[in-house]
């Protein structure tokens, strides 16, 4: 039932003094500071814009929490290819998860001017 020795016996000390308790019984969500790195920043536009080949699940759920974290950030997803699926079993592309998080996205060879210049 415990996951040590030491939680066991804490339980044992608990009940010898008949006070009452619950054990794991409460979860408690906690942010870790990260900080990220976006692969280019163009001044003259305040746009960040972060390249990727393949996207990992991790990266994704980094770049979720940067956005949600950041919401005034300006950061747009420039991939390699943008209609690969995010895994083989998976009908989601790269394109179409960022367009669920409202990220723009293009593929490298069709950057937009005006996201340039």
């Amino acid at each position: 039932m415990f996951r040590s020795r030491l939680e066991e016996n804490v339980s044992d000390l608990l009940c010898e003094l008949g006070i009452d308790y619950e054990y794991e019984s409460t979860k408690v969500a906690y942010q870790i500071q990260h900080l990220y790195t976006p692969d280019f920043f163009l001044p003259n536009k305040h746009i960040y814009l972060e390249t990727k080949g393949y996207w990992d699940p991790a990266d994704r759920r980094k770049m979720k929490a940067v956005k949600e974290q950041n919401p005034d950030l300006d950061i747009r997803m420039v991939f390699q290819s943008p209609f690969n699926k995010i895994s083989k079993k998976s009908k989601t592309t790269y394109a179409k998860w960022c367009e669920r998080h409202k990220i723009p996205w293009t593929s490298w060879h069709d950057i937009p001017m005006e996201w340039l210049i």
